[in-house]
């Protein structure tokens, strides 16, 4: 990822998915390799997230630096409401070994 803005925005919108479907395996492995890029790639701690009818705000700290940028909740829950309205196509995966 070549920004913090996109990391943050790809790291946000699985973290929405594995809150709303807290079962589905995959999803969490998918937020653990976003959260092992925002640590690895540009040094983020500290992660806070505020939401609001329009906007989620997250703010972080980089080495000693707070950060907060903000992203439009449509963006954020696009995955999540495309799942949502097409459950047959997002299938939840519990056992990823087989």
């Amino acid at each position: 990822m070549k920004s913090l803005q996109d990391a943050l925005y790809n790291w946000l919108s699985i973290k929405v998915v594995c809150d709303a479907r807290p079962e589905d395996k995959a999803a969490k492995e998918t937020l653990l390799i976003f959260e092992q890029k925002l640590a690895e790639e540009h040094n983020v701690q500290d992660v806070v997230i505020n939401k609001n009818e329009s906007v989620y705000k997250v703010t972080c700290k980089i080495f000693d630096n707070e950060r907060t940028l903000q992203f439009p909740v449509e963006l954020i829950e696009f995955m999540l409401r495309a799942i949502e309205r097409e459950p047959n196509k997002y299938p939840i995966y519990n056992d990823l070994e087989k």
